[in-house]
């Protein structure tokens, strides 16, 4: 299993909105980035990701699931090489991680959300999922 961060802004489609469609998911729509579908490219079924809410908030929130692997983005179009993964609402965080709190933590300097902060789907490392998951309150 391989570990990712997801970035929404959460007046667009927030943790919330990811709990309310429950086990039937939400395709992860709109990436236009070429180094993001790539990412959402090699995201396999049973993948799990932290949702992080950006803008204001800058803070991981939760934990998704990948149900369904690449496909074409529907929000795309026709003919553009847009993918989109699906995606359901597994755990919240107990304590919000914010970006700041990541900054501080000598051991997740190297991490992808540190050091480029604008790729909204970005790799995440073992080490680092284990690290944010102890922040958050949750078992890994």
């Amino acid at each position: 299993m391989a570990f990712w961060l997801l970035k929404s802004e959460p007046e667009t489609f927030s943790w919330a909105d990811q709990l309310a469609r429950g086990k039937a998911g939400e395709p992860w729509t709109g990436v236009r980035n070429h180094q993001a579908k790539l990412n959402l490219m090699r995201m396999k079924k049973g993948d799990h990701a932290f949702f992080y809410h950006s803008v204001e908030e800058k803070q991981v929130v939760g934990i998704v699931e990948v149900i369904r692997e690449a496909f074409p983005d529907p929000t795309a179009e026709q003919g553009a090489p847009w993918v989109a993964v699906q995606v359901a609402a597994r755990i919240a965080l107990k304590n919000p991680v914010t970006l700041e709190a990541i900054k501080k933590e000598p051991a997740l300097k190297e991490m992808m959300l540190v050091k480029h902060t604008r790729l909204s789907v970005q790799p995440v490392s073992d080490a680092e999922w284990a690290h944010v998951c102890r922040m958050g309150g949750v078992e890994r």
